[in-house]
């Protein structure tokens, strides 16, 4: 057990040692070698990379150089990344064969590899993260911690002001205090509905019981999304510091994170995190001798999306089935056990030591009039910059995009981003300059959602799209209440019957009906959420619906039901490249003189098309 004292010794010179992190200094002689830990760069092999570091380091002897696994730095299309510190210098793409160089060229030598520099999009060869577009337009506040810290060692999250709020909550401040920091500060859940988070916490302090709980809902199942999963593996202690400060602020001595099961490294290090916090006396009964006790336990997940609904994740972490319960009563009031309950998302937690220590007024100053601080978005699909980012809210999607994202592969066009999931909805390029808040999103028929970003360019259909989506909602719908069990799958059979080219005249009215019946009828946010997929692409993509019903055709050749492939004889220059790269042998005809499609042995792959230099394929 550590006293107040004792970690305040801990922050003061952990600080010291770790300042060459944060101070970029070329001169400095110790260096510290941070290496991306996170799941993506795990997969990419970076613990073989950050063994092999030290054991090079180790076998030359050299004793000023430290090697560091992280979290997430942010830019995964460029993992696995090593950045050295403290003059900052950015690696990407970092392979095991690279590490002898690294240490014989940087650190002993003092040259820069520049075969491993990083490069923006424009081709510009940068030395510093700070010099990359990917970073300039984002803030980190969530996200501070992680790429900076070991997030498996609570010394060094101390020595970055960790535990700091908490101290001040429990000696200086009073519950209302606590409570109306939070709400001055304009702090929305980061989960998807942007419920105000002070308001449940007050709700949830004044509800009636003497044993209330506090929640972390880490169960992140929209499709390409991994923000929380990302602060998880990054900053776990950020998370639990703050529940603990929520649960000193409503008047609980009990945490769970609803964590899914498919996040090892996140769990581990949740882990790690909680048995580290007990040891120091963090955790547990009377926290320095403040009277205030506090435990926090880990719930895996199975993997059912609807999980991430309040109420069905509720009544999994008590061992029955995921499914929603009918509201009210909400689970301020009624939550676990039937006891006052307050929830919230990861990335909420992760901003509230920030709010604690920089003040309410520091916070509301950042992103728009009701949209308040920064939101976290995993940037992916079509998109140069696949990644995690974080930006002021009111920043615009083509800011995201273009700025941070580096613009669309193969110098494709924008077509549509699909914010939110199977929850949310797609944006148009019409849409591009609008601000990503809350307001703004739902005005044109999406929502923030989680804080998933999928780009699609010119080449996707968007029927087809939506099918996808519905696919996956009809996948995990717990079957509770009828209109979602039954009306999802009505318009799945509809969405693929088009796609297969039997739409019939009247599918999309059926389409918009069954859409408008389920949003009021389901129990749940996954149930009224799930037609918004196929009402935001009848917005702002009716023609490519009706192309497929009365055209019998895709405007884009992804239905390969509606696809027939054929070459334009005056574009043909008889290259050859198609027929090399047709996997079938379906593409014949002699050089310079146009090819031929067979068309019953033609698979409709693409590869064609993709090949063509003379766009000569028409589909």
């Amino acid at each position: 057990m550590k006293s107040l004292q004792e970690i305040d010794k801990i922050r003061k010179e952990k600080r010291k040692e770790l300042d060459l992190r944060v101070s970029y200094n070329d001169k400095i002689k110790e260096k510290h070698i941070l290496v991306c830990r996170g799941t993506g760069c795990t997969s990419s092999k970076s613990p073989l990379i950050i063994e092999k570091l030290r054991e090079i380091l180790k076998e030359k002897d050299i004793k000023n150089v430290k090697v560091v696994q992280t979290g997430c730095f942010g830019l995964c299309a460029k993992g696995p990344i090593v950045i050295i510190r403290p003059e900052d210098i950015f690696y990407s793409l970092v392979k095991i064969d690279d590490c002898e160089e690294i240490i014989n060229k940087h650190i002993i030598g003092g040259e820069l590899v520049e075969r491993l520099l990083c490069k923006n999009i424009n081709g510009e060869v940068v030395k510093r993260l700070d010099e990359l577009d990917f970073y300039k337009k984002q803030k980190r506040i969530a996200l501070k911690n992680c790429g900076t810290i070991d997030p498996e060692n609570i010394d060094e999250y101390i020595a970055f002001d960790g535990y700091k709020a908490l101290e001040k909550v429990l000696k200086k401040m009073s519950q209302d205090e606590v409570i109306n920091v939070v709400t001055e500060s304009g702090l929305r859940g980061r989960g998807g509905a942007g419920f105000l988070t002070g308001k449940k916490w007050e709700f949830t302090k004044i509800a009636e019981g003497k044993q209330k709980y506090v929640v972390c809902n880490a169960d992140e199942g929209d499709p390409g999304a991994f923000m929380d999963r990302s602060i998880l593996e990054g900053d776990p202690h950020g998370v639990l510091e703050a529940m603990m400060i929520a649960g000193y602020a409503i008047g609980a001595n009990k945490g769970y994170i609803y964590v899914r099961a498919e996040y090892p490294i996140a769990v581990q290090r949740l882990k790690i995190a909680i048995s580290q916090a007990e040891e120091y006396g963090i955790l547990g009964k009377n926290i320095w001798n403040t009277g205030f006790d506090f435990d926090i336990e880990i719930r895996l997940g199975a993997g059912a999306f609807v999980c991430g609904e309040e109420t069905a994740l509720l009544e999994s972490i008590e061992g029955r089935r995921g499914t929603p319960r009918i509201k009210p009563p909400f689970p301020a009031n009624s939550g676990l056990w039937g006891k006052p309950t307050l929830i919230n998302n990861v990335e909420t937690y992760a901003n509230i030591t920030k709010i604690i220590l920089n003040g309410a007024e520091w916070f509301s100053e950042i992103g728009t009039e009701k949209s308040k601080g920064t939101k976290v978005f995993a940037l992916g699909g079509n998109v140069n910059n696949i990644g995690l980012v974080e930006v002021p809210m009111g920043t615009t999607l083509r800011e995201i995009v273009f700025d941070i994202g580096g613009g669309i592969p193969k110098g494709r066009k924008f077509k549509a981003a699909q914010t939110g999931g199977p929850s949310g909805g797609c944006i148009s390029s019409e849409n591009l300059d609008i601000p990503i808040d809350y307001e703004s999103l739902q005005s044109i028929g999406s929502m923030m959602g989680s804080g998933g970003l999928i780009v699609m360019d010119d080449s996707k259909c968007m029927v087809n799209l939506a099918k996808f989506y519905l696919e996956f909602t009809v996948d995990e719908s717990c079957g509770k209440c009828t209109p979602c069990r039954i009306g999802t799958k009505r318009m799945l059979e509809i969405l693929t019957r088009i796609c297969n080219g039997k739409g019939e005249k009247g599918d999309i009215e059926k389409l918009e009906k069954l859409a408008i019946n389920i949003k009021r009828g389901s129990i749940c946010g996954l149930g009224q959420s799930a037609p918004n997929p196929i009402l935001s692409t009848l917005k702002y993509f009716r023609n490519e619906y009706e192309a497929h019903i009365n055209d019998k055709r895709c405007l884009v050749g992804e239905c390969k039901a509606l696809s027939k492939y054929e070459i334009d004889p005056e574009k043909c220059k008889g290259c050859g490249l198609c027929a090399r790269n047709c996997p079938v042998n379906a593409i014949s005809g002699e050089v310079r003189k146009p090819h031929h499609i067979d068309k019953d042995v033609c698979i409709k792959c693409g590869s064609c098309i993709a090949s063509c230099p003379f766009k000569a394929i028409k589909f």
